[in-house]
């Protein structure tokens, strides 16, 4: 009684199956290390290859990055 059985009944499983979202804090890792230890000791206009080499890093993920 109050059960609907036109409801699909949610199958823990398949919300496994989607596919997980990357999070950009937490891919290029090396990358960003080098970016940040780089711009803290010399600033960010010394620090171009490194900023640049990161961006190319995330884009690789799959980030929009400009």
């Amino acid at each position: 009684m109050g059960m609907s059985l036109n409801k699909p009944i949610n199958n823990t499983n398949d919300a496994n199956k989607e596919v997980k979202k990357k999070k950009i804090c937490c891919v290029c890792l090396e990358t960003k290390k080098l970016r940040d230890e780089c711009i803290v000791k010399l600033g960010e206009e010394q620090c171009k290859k490194f900023i640049d080499d990161h961006n190319k890093c995330l884009r690789n993920e799959g980030f929009d990055i400009k």
